[in-house]
């Protein structure tokens, strides 16, 4: 028997996706395969928890600690296979820290735990110079990843592309337009728009001739931290290859990367002519998401990106 239930939470029971003892057992049984011993849950506290997934950190009967994913709601089985092989990905770059993942099935993910720190006085400028050798990560030139995935719930659509021009137009912005003219219809103003930019996309993408490097792919503050000595951590990635500026569209959505970050990433390797307006131009795919995801509330922000990239 791998699952001792006195130390969980009752709350954990009551969320909606109600994980019984069979999963935590399934848990506890993978666990227990990877690290070569039999282990029990001892005890798990949530962390934190959405709409889309819950994190918890579980502990063992043999002293260590984990955190433990789980989907709320409608199950997505690949969605977990998908962010171990990113989070994989990731932790061989060796560029930067992220959780390790460990094992996964359909409804959960466990990996690592890092206890989370104060961040260091210069963990802004730690983390422009680790983004800046994650992104010299290349597979073989081409624009994409080995399969689709998810940004939030919304599918992001990763067919491979020699051309970074058909790869943001075809993969980016023509799928979020597609599924929010379904909900505004082909008349909507932003629609219109946003078709409108679609061809002339090559006014901004046409000269890039840069490789296409591995991307975290949603990056913003709340998929950053520091663990205990300060140092940057990352994680929730929607990798692919792709452009490196278009990491800085989601980090400049919400803000909480400062100019620090930037100047420490430009020193390594800085950003070409006119960078600023592809920086508004791949802040305007993670705009579209959030309308088609979270509604009307994202709709000025979205047409106000279109509207500057006229």
């Amino acid at each position: 028997m791998s699952y001792k239930g006195e130390g969980i939470s009752p709350l954990f029971f009551g969320l909606n996706f109600s994980l019984k003892n069979v999963m935590l057992e399934q848990i506890a049984n993978s666990i227990s395969r990877y690290i070569g011993k039999t282990v029990s849950i001892t005890n798990l506290q949530q962390l934190s928890g959405g709409s889309i997934n819950q994190v918890s950190c579980i502990s063992l009967d043999n002293g260590s600690k984990y955190f433990l994913k789980t989907q709320v709601g409608a199950v997505q089985t690949d969605i977990f296979q998908i962010e171990h092989d990113s989070l994989l990905l990731l932790a061989e770059s060796k560029a930067i820290r992220v959780p390790v993942p460990l094992v996964y099935g359909d409804e959960f993910l466990v990996m690592e735990y890092i206890q989370n720190g104060s961040k260091a006085t210069d963990w802004q400028e730690q983390l422009g110079r680790s983004l800046a050798l994650l992104h010299q990560q290349s597979e073989h030139g081409l624009f994409g990843f080995h399969c689709n995935n998810y940004l939030g719930t919304s599918p992001q659509i990763n067919t491979w592309k020699e051309d970074w021009l058909s790869f943001w137009a075809e993969n980016r912005l023509e799928p979020q337009l597609k599924l929010l003219s379904e909900l505004l219809g082909l008349e909507d103003p932003l629609i219109k728009k946003g078709y409108q930019l679609l061809e002339r996309l090559d006014s901004w993408l046409d000269s890039i001739a840069e490789p296409a490097v591995l991307l975290h792919g949603d990056l913003w503050s709340g998929n950053a931290m520091a663990d205990q000595k300060g140092n940057p951590v990352i994680y929730d990635p929607a990798c692919y290859y792709g452009h490196r500026e278009a990491e800085f569209g989601m980090m400049r959505m919400f803000g909480g990367f400062g100019e620090k970050c930037e100047a420490a990433y430009m020193e390594i390797w800085p950003f070409s002519d006119r960078y600023e307006e592809r920086f508004r131009l791949y802040q305007l795919y993670h705009e579209l998401n959030h309308l088609h995801l979270f509604g009307h509330a994202y709709y000025s922000t979205s047409m106000a990106s279109l509207n500057a990239l006229q």
